[in-house]
């Protein structure tokens, strides 16, 4: 290679690399807000620059709505539904609905008419704003028939660019070991890119359905004890602590990655995995299920196996589970399956990070 092709080639690096930076950043001011508005979520998405301010944010770069939910009756809304059904059909502007602290005893869903809507707590008081509801998937509907796991959904998120920062997403119904039919959802996510930061998710059976989508959890909270992080979508959980209620077996990630085109999977990385019982990493729900934990910190409640077949031994072949420089007193792989690996550098890398959901097309971090 000559002294000509080298510069040539430096050059061409050095503005991929500008671009990527320019894309991790955000838009370049010279954009219009219209050409993105379709296309990404960012932080401003997930604040309220003045907590009294209601209507027209216009001192933004990107144009916003607020709707506060007050369930004293100060807001727009008494209920967290009540604000969702304020945002028009179809909309074009982000709408943040700010929840003021309180228990909002209610099921809510999101349609996916209403993409580019935000749930937004006080500050340091998640644990005191909170959704709940509390259908098990044995209850009936008023046909008479079992509304199933998937109907239990505290609640729902069909649409895209969804934001939720500093709430609680909680199923009240505590799951009875040995007992059938007990799986309730705290939240079901199914709309695509979407961003939860320091959010809580708590249940018990079935917990969080992270169904389909690109998504993001950073920071939060989710409790469970049996399969407490579900669905097919493709998630990066970074700085999160998994908490087991487990009083005894129990497991984390069942990932229904179902063919091996499909481009999902869960990424657990700095992530801290706490609480009760003996827990499975993971179990195999779908034939080529994906679940990788990276530099995580696990307590004394891993069983020794790590991970379940979910008994086929068929799925042994197909699926990816793996570890990669955990610690603590329950990431010892000795008696871990053999089929499961221990990921070197090249193989976890993939998970490390945010292109592990495809960040660079539609997430601006600060």
């Amino acid at each position: 290679m000559n002294l000509s092709c080298f510069s040539t080639c430096g050059i061409v690096v050095l503005l991929v690399l500008l671009f990527w930076g320019d894309v991790l950043k955000g838009p370049p001011k010279v954009y219009a807000v219209e050409e993105f508005e379709k296309h990404y979520i960012e932080w401003d998405d997930l604040t309220v620059a003045d907590e009294s301010d209601q209507g027209l944010d216009l001192d933004r770069r990107k144009p916003s709505k607020v709707i506060v939910v007050d369930k004293d009756g100060g807001g727009d809304s008494v209920t967290v539904q009540g604000a969702v059904d304020l945002v028009p059909e179809h909309n074009q502007l982000r709408h943040k609905i700010y929840i003021l602290p309180g228990i909002y005893r209610e099921k809510v869903r999101v349609p996916k008419s209403k993409p580019y809507i935000s749930f937004i707590g006080e500050e340091g008081r998640a644990s005191e704003t909170v959704i709940t509801w509390h259908d098990k998937a044995s209850d009936k509907d008023t046909e008479g028939n079992e509304i199933g796991t998937f109907g239990t959904a505290s609640v729902t998120v069909e649409s895209d660019y969804f934001g939720a920062r500093e709430v609680t997403f909680e199923n009240s119904v505590v799951a009875i070991p040995g007992t059938n039919n007990m799986q309730a959802v705290a939240l079901r996510l199914k709309g695509d890119k979407a961003w939860l930061y320091r959010v809580r998710i708590l249940g018990t059976q079935d917990t969080l359905l992270d169904e389909s989508g690109l998504h993001f959890y950073e920071g939060c909270f989710i409790q469970g004890s049996v399969d407490f992080i579900f669905g097919n979508a493709k998630s990066l959980y970074r700085d999160c602590i998994l908490h087991s209620v487990a009083n005894g077996s129990g497991a984390i990630a069942a990932n229904h990655r179902d063919t091996p085109n499909q481009d999902s999977g869960f990424s657990f990385v700095h992530c801290q995995i706490k609480g009760t019982g003996r827990i499975l990493l993971g179990r195999a729900w779908g034939n080529y299920s994906k679940v990788a934990y990276s530099f995580c910190d696990f307590d004394d409640i891993i069983a020794p196996e790590g991970w379940s077949d979910w008994n086929s031994t068929a799925k042994e072949r197909t699926v990816e589970f793996g570890e990669f420089r955990c610690r603590g007193k329950g990431a010892g792989r000795r008696n871990r399956v053999a089929w499961s690996k221990s990921f070197r550098f090249d193989e976890a890398l993939p998970f490390l990070t945010t292109q592990f959901i495809h960040a660079y097309q539609w997430l601006l971090r600060r």
